[in-house]
């Protein structure tokens, strides 16, 4: 009998636990490598601290190049350190890949670089066989002093979990841009708008609401909850900081057409991609004051629930009180791209 196949998506995190534990890191200059909820490596270099980055635009294909880069951006944002360097590779599809697209790519690629003042220092382009999209991969490399280096691990017991924005932001966009057919039965034409919309406003970003939460308190962790959405980020904080995580479902932001759109395509909005809310903890006593500094820059923040002592779990708020939260093995979007095929 021949082994199952693995689903779509992220890996199952048992197996990326034994892959990342088995992974050779000699060199006393890594100071954070790989691990489960560990998104960025940290390397001393001289005085300061190289932050590298990699992340795939896989889901998406309109403007993919401008994901690229947002998605890279916001794990680098999460350690406190400022964008410097990209590598990109690109893998097109065989016959359907011509001048025009690799320059349109190339261009949002560009683009969005420009936004940060991050410098494209090379990678790798090729026309392969067998994909059904353009595959893109970025390497972002970041700089931090080391005393304003912020890791997953740095969450303790008592901290404040605060979420900014709401979610699924980013998977609202997505599925709007990717699936409308199947979304203008059941939306209004500006509802379906909007949701596509949600790539620039709220935007995928959080640039700028880490510099703003860094600057306003003792921020102690900071997590972007991409794949698998929020429970994903939640369990991820939890087993880097090995702490219980207890938060309020009904605390979350869901904007009104993310929550209409994830009942008509049958998902879980908790644990869809979501980029463009950042995850963070913070000293308690800080936690109003970081939530007042990102509400005056136009940044909604809410207070979700706290950290607490034990091993790495996380806990929901219900009315009968505490109850487990499962962790998703893979988001929910994957299972809408797996049905479409």
């Amino acid at each position: 009998m021949t082994e199952k196949g693995l689903p779509v998506g992220k890996l199952p995190p048992l197996l990326l636990q034994q892959l990342v534990a088995d992974a050779p890191v000699t060199d006393p200059d890594v100071l954070l490598g790989p691990g489960i909820g560990l998104d960025c490596a940290v390397v001393r270099h001289g005085g300061r601290l190289l932050v590298f980055k990699s992340d795939p635009i896989t889901f998406a294909t309109d403007e993919a190049g401008w994901y690229l880069v947002q998605v890279n951006v916001n794990d680098i944002a999460t350690t406190g350190a400022t964008p410097r360097w990209l590598m990109l590779t690109m893998l097109l599809p065989e016959g359907q890949s011509d001048r025009r697209l690799v320059e349109r790519l190339s261009q949002q690629v560009y683009d969005a670089c420009s936004q940060y003042g991050i410098s494209v220092v090379g990678g790798h382009t090729e026309v392969t066989f067998d994909l059904p999209r353009p595959i893109l991969l970025g390497t972002l490399i970041g700089e931090v002093e080391e005393e304003r280096l912020v890791t997953p691990e740095g969450i303790r017991p008592g901290d404040a979990l605060l979420l900014t924005k709401g979610v699924p932001i980013e998977g609202t966009a997505i599925i709007a841009r990717e699936f409308g057919p199947r979304l203008r039965a059941s939306l209004l034409g500006e509802e379906l708008e909007e949701a596509a919309g949600y790539l620039y406003e709220p935007g995928i970003g959080v640039w700028h609401d880490a510099q703003t939460a860094l600057a306003a308190g003792r921020v102690t962790a900071m997590h972007d909850p991409t794949e698998g959405g929020l429970a994903a980020a939640l369990w991820e904080l939890a087993e880097a900081g090995q702490c219980v995580l207890e938060f309020a479902p009904a605390l979350v932001p869901i904007s009104d057409v993310s929550r209409k759109i994830c009942r008509i395509m049958g998902i879980d909005p908790l644990a869809t991609i979501a980029s463009g809310a950042l995850l963070l903890s913070a000293r308690p006593q800080d936690a109003d004051a970081i939530c007042r500094a990102l509400q005056n820059e136009g940044i909604p923040c809410a207070v979700i629930g706290q950290a607490a002592e034990g091993q790495p779990a996380v806990l929901q708020q219900m009315g009968s009180g505490l109850e487990p939260f499962p962790r998703p093995e893979r988001d929910e979007i994957a299972r809408l791209f797996e049905s479409d095929q």
